[in-house]
């Protein structure tokens, strides 16, 4: 394969190559690219020797010679062509361009931009002007309301990970404005903060019955992430069926996709209104909706590919440090090996990711939960329709008279095995109580 606008090969890694020249044109390009080491310009594979050595080399060189920094917007990892082993630089398009060396500034000698297959000097018109653009509403630049603000949390989870943070912390992981003072990153990293993610689950289609409201938040936000994914985790139970040769499970939703979807909307949403995603979960799916659509220049079609502009690349770079982010880009790809791309909504605002349960799961459990119930439970479920029920009607449905035998016999366990839900959950004694059936009572009804 031979080198296109997003793709560069280099032989080797050498103190003569001009590596980060490669790596400011695409961070200065609209949609990022990819850098080979250990492949020559004809694609012809040579592999590279000491893979260990060189991949920190090219991290510390990206770190130290390019300015603005672009932490959180690149990745170096290992590959394997031709039997051989090769390094991969990954690299998005920059919110803060023009990015350039910090030997000659924003100048042409700094300045570069991805033109074909070739990196090229950029024009200083063209830096003035991208220069004018830059972003000057990241949560990097915004002050902290409080100054005052502690990081025992993230530290319990940077020395989690073997790398511990030492007293230049604030700085290297960029929680620090021009002048001195906390940013929005580290207020959102702090042990207490105003910010709170909440999760809802609904007992019917819409947003009306409320069955269970969560808040996730006024803590660090890597502790919020974790406690939406553990939530997430339980609702995302598993249902089996056990038949004399195997037993088989099957889950909601896609546990990869979804924890791929959970960290996505967190890392990429837009702070700077202070607005923080939400999650809610439907008795037939489960909605994300995170604050901000696509970034400036970017196509649904580059979204989907994978082509990725982080919108806050210092929570990028401590996610990332944490292994809570793969490779990057590589979120949305990984979403849809699951799902189609139907289940993305984008709005001038919002993008919302809808991820139904699976079919599958209804069909089984609805299966295993026929053989559970009692006759006079199936009987019931038979015999309603798509409406709400108070006992009383249910009961003549079933010629029965009396209502403590008919709650025992037929309700108690309907309700047990979520055939059946209540209109008014928080009042069980309710004497406007109704009862519907749910998706699963839908399902084994036929």
């Amino acid at each position: 394969m031979s080198e296109t606008n997003r793709i560069e090969y280099k032989r080797q890694l050498t103190k003569e190559l001009d590596l980060e020249k490669e790596v400011i044109a695409f961070l200065n390009y609209h949609e990022g690219g990819i850098v080979y080491i250990g492949i020559d310009n004809q694609g012809d594979t040579y592999g590279v020797s000491d893979i260990d050595g060189d991949m920190l080399k090219i991290k510390d060189r990206i770190k130290n010679n390019i300015q603005p920094s672009c932490m959180g917007l690149f990745d170096v990892s290992s590959d394997i062509k031709d039997d051989q082993d090769i390094i991969k630089i990954t690299l998005a398009s920059g919110s803060e361009k023009p990015y350039f060396k910090k030997k000659f500034g924003m100048t042409a000698k700094g300045c570069f931009i991805r033109i074909g297959s070739a990196s090229e000097p950029m024009p200083q018109r063209m830096i003035d002007d991208l220069f004018a653009k830059r972003t000057r509403n990241s949560i990097g630049k915004i002050k902290s309301n409080r100054q005052n603000l502690t990081f025992e949390q993230l530290k319990i989870y940077y020395e989690g990970r073997g790398t511990p943070l030492n007293k230049q912390f604030a700085t290297n992981l960029e929680l620090l404005t021009e002048e001195g003072g906390f940013n929005y990153v580290a207020y959102l990293m702090a042990d207490e903060n105003g910010t709170s993610i909440k999760l809802a689950k609904y007992s019917s289609l819409d947003r009306v019955d409320l069955i269970e409201s969560n808040e996730y938040g006024y803590c660090s936000l890597i502790k919020a992430t974790k406690a939406v994914l553990d939530k997430l985790e339980i609702e995302n139970r598993t249902s089996a069926k056990i038949t004399s040769k195997e037993r088989i499970e099957n889950r909601l939703w896609n546990a990869v996709a979804i924890r791929e979807a959970v960290v996505n909307a967190i890392v990429h949403n837009d702070y700077s209104r202070e607005v923080p995603p939400k999650f809610e979960i439907f008795p037939d799916r489960l909605e994300i909706t995170s604050y901000g659509g696509l970034f400036e220049g970017m196509r649904q079609e580059d979204f989907f590919e994978g082509l990725s502009l982080p919108r806050n690349k210092e929570l990028m770079r401590i996610y990332k440090d944490l292994d809570m982010v793969e490779q990057l880009g590589s979120g949305v790809p990984r979403i849809l090996e699951s799902y189609s791309r139907e289940c993305f909504k984008f709005s001038d605002n919002y993008l919302r990711m809808t991820f139904p349960i699976s079919d599958k799961v209804t069909e089984q459990v609805a299966e295993q939960v026929t053989e559970q119930v009692t006759e006079q439970v199936q009987k019931l479920i038979s015999l309603l329709e798509g409406k709400e029920y108070p006992a009383n009607e249910m009961m003549a449905l079933v010629q029965m008279k009396h209502r403590p035998t008919f709650s025992e016999n037929y309700i108690k366990p309907a309700l047990e095995n979520q055939l059946l839900e209540m209109t008014i959950p928080d009042k069980p004694r309710s004497k406007n109580q109704k009862y519907r059936l749910t998706k699963l009572g839908r399902q084994l009804k036929g």
